[in-house]
């Protein structure tokens, strides 16, 4: 009797997807955040816009995407809906200036990170410190929230 092959599992890739109203702006905040790159556009397309007027299902959908340069994290999909945000985000994104490192060390880096995050147009609800971390409550140009520790 054969012997049974399985297939090589692997792990899936990951694409977080990020509703808003403003596809490309958020695009190119969280390209900036996260030194990231806007992705190109599908084939055959000269822009993101161009790809979503051509292929989207209902009249003014878009999309526009970021994507790690090196390859390793997710890509992060921004796809416009016509409502606005209204309550608290049930999913975020953490991000980690100083992963690993002591709370003395890494307060620095994140407040640094802050005033950037600010400069490029999000919102510094609060900092907040416990016996482990450091981290701030930030929310985008569209009001998603996100930590930064």
């Amino acid at each position: 009797m054969d012997p049974i092959e399985y297939p090589v599992l692997m792990a899936r890739q990951m694409q977080v997807a990020i509703d808003c109203i403003d596809p490309d702006r958020l695009a190119e905040f969280w390209a900036e955040a996260l030194d990231y790159r806007i992705a190109d556009p599908p084939g055959g397309h000269s822009s993101w816009r161009e790809f979503s007027q051509r292929v989207a299902a209902e009249q003014g959908e878009q999309w526009s995407k970021v994507v790690d340069p090196d390859g390793h994290g997710p890509s992060v999909l921004f796809h416009r809906v016509p409502e606005r945000k209204l309550v608290k985000n049930r999913v975020h994104l953490d991000l980690r200036v100083a992963p690993g490192a002591p709370k003395q060390t890494s307060q620095p880096l994140v407040n640094a990170e802050v005033d950037r995050l600010v400069h490029m147009g999000a919102a510094h609800v609060r900092t907040d410190s416990d016996e482990m971390d450091y981290f701030a409550l930030m929310q985008d140009p569209e009001r998603n929230e996100f930590c930064v520790s």
